[in-house]
């Protein structure tokens, strides 16, 4: 089966961070032969050595011809938002979404995606810190400034630093399905889903004194008992925490409320048993805490905008073209 390839942009005072990202992500996919493969190049407008935000220089092999051939584009942040990307770059890159290329700003790449004119009338996103600059810079966006990344058609933009890998980890998700994202996961030692739409902004982190660390492992406990009626006030007894306390920390650890994060981890679940299960619709409703397929229906509609049944035959009818093209490559 033929590669996906990616390729990265490149820039004087890229992220370092953000640059690796796509290579630690989607290398993490490549291995056991069910899975496609991913080719991950990185381009620049001049090649050759790019100095990164951490002085490290990096040789880039590739110009943005790289970019006529890839199938995903993916811009790190940009270093100087409030400046026009090129207009080498911008043209590249509408070229590449015009024949049908999953373009990709992290974080405040997400200006130069919006200097090439794609973000005009679709959902987009970007550092809550940029929020007002890039609202201003780009009024025909339909800017979500609260949410960690959106996809609108074959744009997907996201928040900074660590809601890269959540993004990266949902283009995983929607290829190749819960497996394999979570192995990905696994492998980065991260999370293994976090919905786009959980708020990037969080005002104060969960304190890291062993005596008031104990909000992580709530959050663990609570993901192994979802098919459980749980109660906030059941919650702030595991942590040992009056309910005042407990909401309160919760909020400022997750940036949602209980009842939000219950139902976004119970929808999360119900995707994986969708892909890898062929139980009723009534079971998983049962399996994942939301008691009722209506209810399930309802939080599914909301949050990921298609019902479990779509969302079953969408997922099988993809793995099924995947097995095809693998076995006429």
């Amino acid at each position: 089966m033929p590669s996906t390839r990616i390729a990265v942009l490149a820039f004087e005072g890229v992220s370092l961070f953000q640059l690796s990202i796509p290579a630690m992500a989607f290398g993490a996919v490549n291995g056991p032969a069910d899975f496609p493969r991913y080719e991950v190049r990185y381009c620049a407008q001049q090649p050759g050595a790019v100095r990164s935000d951490q002085g490290l220089v990096v040789q880039v092999p590739d110009g943005l011809e790289a970019m006529d051939e890839a199938d995903i584009i993916i811009v790190p942040a940009w270093d100087k938002p409030e400046t026009p990307a090129p207009a080498e770059l911008t043209s590249a890159l509408r070229r590449a979404h015009q024949r049908g290329a999953l373009v990709v700003g992290l974080c405040l790449g997400a200006f130069v995606l919006g200097d090439a004119g794609l973000l005009d009338g679709r959902e987009a996103t970007t550092h809550w810190m940029a929020r007002e600059l890039f609202a201003q810079r780009f009024p025909h966006t339909l800017f979500r400034p609260e949410v960690l990344y959106v996809a609108d058609a074959n744009v997907v933009t996201s928040a900074g630093t660590v809601a890269a890998i959540d993004c990266c980890l949902q283009l995983v998700r929607e290829r190749h399905g819960a497996d394999a994202a979570n192995r990905m996961a696994r492998l980065l030692v991260t999370p293994p889903h976090r919905q786009g739409g959980q708020a990037q902004y969080i005002e104060r982190p969960i304190p890291q004194l062993h005596s008031e660390n104990r909000l992580p492992g709530v959050l663990e406990w609570a993901r192994a008992h979802l098919a459980e009626p749980l109660s906030v006030d059941q919650l702030a007894g595991v942590a040992m925490m009056s309910r005042r306390t407990f909401t309160r920390r919760f909020r400022e650890a997750t940036g949602t409320t209980v009842v939000k994060w219950l139902n976004t981890e119970r929808v999360a679940q119900a995707q994986q048993l969708l892909e890898t299960t062929e139980l009723p619709i009534e079971c998983i409703a049962a399996e994942v805490g939301f008691g009722t397929p209506l209810s399930l229906r309802q939080q599914f509609s909301a949050q990921l905008g298609t019902s479990p049944s779509d969302y079953r035959r969408t997922f099988c009818l993809r793995r099924q073209a995947g097995h095809q093209q693998s076995r006429h490559p």
